[in-house]
């Protein structure tokens, strides 16, 4: 069955996100123990490009497979996990980048450079770093594994917080700072 990606993200309801990202069915990444534990040979660059030895993966459709295979562990490892294996994989910055965002009742829907959609709450949250020079902000993705938005969806999100009145944002309840600490 081909791949058929979601449509752009303005043209979806949040109840349509929602639904989305319900019907996506990941691998169960955090229940499996695989006991082989070695090096995959990739990397993911800061700018979301994914490599194998050194050549750049160019079929999206291999990205988005081994995307959904990825989690972080606690002291920032990444890992491509299956039931048999544990890989160790580089990553320069985050495992992913957020490139649209879209905010409604209350609520805020990211697409990720992978299709994938996110919705910002407590267990995806947007957390800044760098300084207020350089800052970065970053979203929770799952597995421990994060996207870091791109510069047109920090815009995006730093328009949205300014309407506010605040360099802060809500989604689902939960406030961010927009500031690095």
């Amino acid at each position: 069955m081909p791949y058929e990606p979601p449509p752009e993200l303005a043209a979806l309801s949040l109840g349509e996100v929602a639904e989305l990202v319900a019907a996506r069915k990941l691998p169960p990444v955090s229940q499996w123990s695989p006991e082989a534990v070695g090096d995959s040979e990739m990397r993911i660059a800061a700018d979301g490009r994914w490599f194998h030895q050194g050549g750049e993966i160019k079929r999206a459709a291999m990205v988005r497979a081994f995307a959904s295979l990825l989690m972080r562990d606690e002291d920032g490892q990444h890992w491509l996990v299956t039931p048999s294996q544990k890989l160790s994989i580089d990553v320069d910055d985050a495992a992913f980048i957020a490139i649209d965002v879209k905010q409604e009742d209350g609520a805020l829907a990211f697409r990720l450079n992978t299709d994938d959609l996110v919705i910002a709450d407590a267990e995806h949250p947007i957390r800044a770093e760098g300084d207020p020079d350089t800052p970065a902000l970053y979203l929770g993705v799952r597995g421990g594994t994060e996207a870091r938005l791109n510069r047109s969806t920090y815009g995006q999100l730093a328009e949205i917080a300014l309407a506010g009145g605040d360099l802060s944002v809500t989604s689902r309840g939960t406030c961010f700072s927009l500031r690095p600490a």
